[in-house]
């Protein structure tokens, strides 16, 4: 695996159930599908100079889609959920879209 963080934490995602968390210091992204807790833990801490609590990791099939009489999968992909602690500040990536 990569040491550069920028390589692990790919994108945050952005949908009415990441925004709904963001109240519980939960954030959501994308990551590379090679990492894991420990690696995501220290790209989000070194990033966003943030404690994390905990991280929920969860990996996501690529859905059927079809084009006319072709179909094929969309990539599979990796997701993190990221929990700060309590006495941590927040990602202000994400403040202004609360």
């Amino acid at each position: 695996m990569s040491t550069f963080a920028q390589d692990v934490i790919l994108r945050p995602i952005i949908s009415e159930a990441s925004m709904d968390a963001l109240a519980l210091k939960k954030y959501t992204f994308v990551v590379a599908k090679d990492a894991n807790k420990i690696e995501i833990a220290k790209a989000v801490e070194k990033l966003f100079n943030v404690e994390v609590a905990k991280i929920n990791t969860t990996r996501v099939r690529g859905k059927l889609r079809r084009y006319g009489k072709y179909q094929g999968y969309k990539p599979s992909w990796k997701k993190a959920i990221v929990t700060l602690t309590e006495g941590s500040g927040t990602i202000e990536f994400f403040e202004g879209m609360v």
